[in-house]
């Protein structure tokens, strides 16, 4: 089955306007997490609209605007890292999803989530285990989350904290990130409930 018929068989019930939302950046121990959240037409379909941990970083760079421009809607949100250490990743990471569909222009009428997880999204939702390589909708919510998430490790993060080297690593706990927090101490980007094992092993 291909991810384009993956979906069909939620289309051919009468749905019209099926969405699929996706996150980026769950595991780092810095920055936002995103989400993003796609309504393809019927259809429409793209061998190359994968996964995106299947893809590399041109490839989904090429797609992003490719999907911008094929969707009848799509929508990028986040949830900074403040309110993550606040109210802990699960919650953030519902919320950005939240977030992302409210953004739509189109209200979806069934919404395919990756994971195992949709607690208080709000329109009729279905969970797909490993579905951004099921589903093309939540492949390409999927790229955008995470094109989007690193640009901002790039442009932002990494502009604001150059010293730590978030264009290389994009917040996840490399080695060298690692080395450079316990050196350098944590920035204003990290998530401190994250750091919790990192700190401790240096005051070891």
């Amino acid at each position: 089955m291909t991810r384009e018929e993956f979906d069909r068989q939620f289309l051919d019930t009468g749905i019209t306007y099926l969405a699929g939302v996706d996150e980026a950046g769950r595991g780092p121990l810095a920055g936002a997490v995103f989400a993003a959240a796609v309504i393809l037409p019927a259809g429409f379909y793209m061998e190359e609209i994968n996964d995106s941990k299947a893809l590399t970083e041109k490839k989904r760079e090429a797609l992003f605007p490719v999907i911008q421009e094929q969707a009848i809607a799509w929508s990028i949100a986040s949830v900074d890292e403040a309110t993550i250490d606040e109210i802990n990743i699960l919650n953030a990471t519902m919320l950005a999803m939240h977030k992302a569909i409210d953004g739509l222009s189109v209200k979806p009428e069934l919404i395919l989530v990756d994971g195992n997880i949709s607690r208080g999204l709000p329109q009729p939702n279905l969970c797909v285990k490993k579905g951004d390589a099921l589903s093309q909708t939540i492949a390409a919510a999927s790229i955008l989350a995470k094109v989007a998430r690193d640009r901002y490790c790039k442009e932002v993060l990494a502009a604001s904290y150059p010293d730590y080297g978030f264009e290389k690593h994009k917040g996840y706990g490399s080695k060298d990130h690692c080395d450079l927090i316990r050196r350098l101490g944590p920035c204003p980007a990290h998530r401190k409930s994250f750091l919790t094992k990192i700190l401790a092993r240096e005051q070891d």
